[in-house]
């Protein structure tokens, strides 16, 4: 049977109610978390924001020596590399003047072809800027959103982006349902969906095939 992937976004959204994401103070400050939790969790994340927090416009990071902003960043993990990754989208960001409403006014394609071409900005991380940041609809195809889909039975494709037009397919081209979806896929992960489930009270148990199989 084909999922449908409105139906679970109502559940989710009558279950957790709207999350109002990204958690973030600026728009800016959500680009550079996008980045900066690259392989790690939210909460080291939190501690390199916070560390940030003087420097959170695109000029004064721009003036930070690579060392200094390696040091800010340290919690975040790998460092060294996600300065680079920062110094390299700041370098691509100066062509729109750092503004977000005119690398938004671009086709959400070409935008997205940008991102993926700046170094060290994969198909998660340039998703999260285009929508919760450049006002672009895409699915964030992430491995919250695999591990739920895949409890749930669905044929999950293996690329991440097979995933996400599987997804797109089923979603009106609405801007809120994609900032939502994402935020309640990570909530729903993070309560009942976890690497080893608490099915208990699952708004979604009806639908899951694996629910009792996963102890």
């Amino acid at each position: 049977m084909k999922a449908d992937y409105m139906e679970r976004f109502g559940i989710l959204l009558d279950y957790h109610g709207p999350q109002h994401w990204w958690p973030a103070g600026s728009i800016f400050e959500m680009l550079i978390g996008a980045i900066l939790t690259q392989n790690t969790n939210w909460k080291n994340v939190a501690i390199s924001l916070k560390k940030l927090a003087p420097f959170l416009t695109p000029e004064k990071m721009e003036r930070l020596e690579i060392d200094e902003l390696a040091g800010l960043i340290r919690s975040s993990g790998f460092y060294r590399l996600k300065a680079q990754r920062i110094r390299s989208f700041l370098n691509w960001y100066r062509r729109y003047d750092y503004d977000p409403g005119k690398a938004g006014a671009e086709d959400g394609c070409e935008l997205r072809k940008e991102l993926l071409d700046v170094k060290g900005i994969g198909e998660e991380t340039a998703d999260a800027m285009l929508v919760y940041a450049f006002g672009k609809p895409f699915f964030i195809a992430d491995a919250y959103a695999r591990r739920l889909f895949t409890r749930l039975g669905d044929r999950v494709p293996k690329t991440y982006g097979a995933l996400r037009a599987q997804v797109e397919k089923d979603l009106p081209h609405d801007l809120t349902v994609y900032q939502e979806f994402h935020a309640l896929i990570v909530a729903h992960a993070k309560t009942h969906c976890r690497a080893v489930p608490s099915c208990e009270h699952c708004p979604l148990a009806a639908q899951c095939e694996s629910r009792g199989a996963l102890k």
